[in-house]
């Protein structure tokens, strides 16, 4: 074995320089006691591997990447993807068939059961397969430490110019579920409701949840102080009662829009977003827009996403469509649930933009 070694530091002396060259011949022809000891060693196991680590070969190692789960990948893409339209880009958009190559590639982040984990919750919910994000979903506080008493199907949501929680977006309240409506309006002080669904479609989409003039829901007391009829929409006067005090909201009820589709126009729409800007400046209450349809998605996306545009054109002169719905879609899976519903607001927001060139806006 030591003969190996020395033929091999023959061979090669030549090609070292003259200072290896020279370091090699001195260990090999007078060999340490401890290298002695070493050679016995390995002549004894059968082997003349060096035991030798070289810690200079874990720098070339490459560090351990984090590996992405597709909830990962849902919300990386949610969180950066824009693409801003300016008014006349908007036109061409909504006439050509690119919102609808746009909104396939967006990811719905719906919710699974295993991620809520709250026991007796899904009697609560009036669709299976639509649950609340549970980062932003609303506990009602009443409940005390009772998680499944705190248990509600709505999420608060990013109004423009990342206003927190100017809107919570909802499902049409059950038979089981009304009491625990009343008590999120009251716990958020919401002055306003925007009902976006008849009671029946078919089938039943909402219950009737306010009295047609005073009513008891667990310990809330509503009163109906006026209703006003207009051609679109149904407003509604509400007194909240509890105790000894009191909360006022407005009830608009807008039944002119199906499930899962689309008004014949978008001026019915922007006339209703008109009404809620009139009500929003005499509102005393700070509080969220309260917003439902039957699912909370659909029409209840719609609506929040074409008033987030407005807000938008009537502001900067554009508009980003695409970076509305996936920020509504992190803080409630699936809002806007259709295709249809998503070029009706690229047609909606057009016809906004369009107006707004009439009155002198950007």
């Amino acid at each position: 074995m030591v003969q190996a070694c020395l033929e091999c530091s023959r061979v090669h002396k030549g090609s070292l320089p003259d200072w290896a060259a020279g370091a090699d011949m001195d260990k090999v022809n007078k060999p340490s006691p401890s290298a002695k000891k070493h050679v016995r060693l390995q002549e004894r196991r059968g082997s003349n591997v060096s035991l030798m680590l070289d810690m200079s070969l874990l720098e070339s190692v490459e560090p351990i990447q984090p590996i992405c789960t597709p909830r990962d990948i849902t919300l990386k893409f949610l969180r950066t993807s824009s693409h801003v339209l300016r008014r006349d880009e908007l036109q061409q958009h909504a006439q050509s068939l690119t919102w609808l190559q746009e909104f396939m590639k967006i990811p719905p982040n719906f919710v699974s059961p295993e991620e809520l984990e709250i026991p007796g919750c899904a009697s609560k919910d009036r669709y299976k397969t639509i649950l609340p994000n549970p980062e932003s979903r609303v506990c009602l506080r009443r409940a005390g430490n009772q998680e499944e008493d705190s248990y509600i199907n709505a999420n608060y949501i990013m109004g423009y110019a990342g206003q927190p929680r100017e809107y919570i977006a909802t499902q049409g309240p059950m038979l089981n579920t009304v009491t625990d409506f009343w008590e999120m309006v009251w716990q958020e002080e919401a002055p306003l409701i925007i009902m976006i669904t008849k009671l029946q479609e078919r089938k039943e989409k909402c219950v009737h949840y306010w009295p047609e003039k005073e009513g008891t829901y667990g310990p809330f007391t509503i009163h109906v102080q006026g209703v006003s009829e207009c051609m679109e929409y149904v407003v509604r006067d509400l007194y909240i009662q509890l105790g000894g005090q009191c909360h006022q909201v407005k009830h608009i009820f807008f039944p002119s829009w199906p499930d899962q589709e689309t008004p014949e126009s978008a001026k019915p729409l922007l006339h209703l977003m008109s009404k809620v800007e009139e009500t929003l400046q005499a509102a005393a209450s700070p509080g969220p827009i309260v917003v439902h349809c039957s699912a909370g998605i659909g029409r209840t996306g719609c609506f929040i996403a074409a008033r987030i545009g407005c807000q938008q054109l009537k502001d900067k002169g554009e508009v980003d469509i695409l970076g509305i719905v996936c920020r509504l879609r992190i803080d409630r899976g699936g809002m806007i649930q259709t295709s249809e519903q998503y070029q009706f607001l690229y047609h909606t927001l057009a016809l906004y933009a369009s107006q707004l060139l009439e009155m002198g806006g950007h």
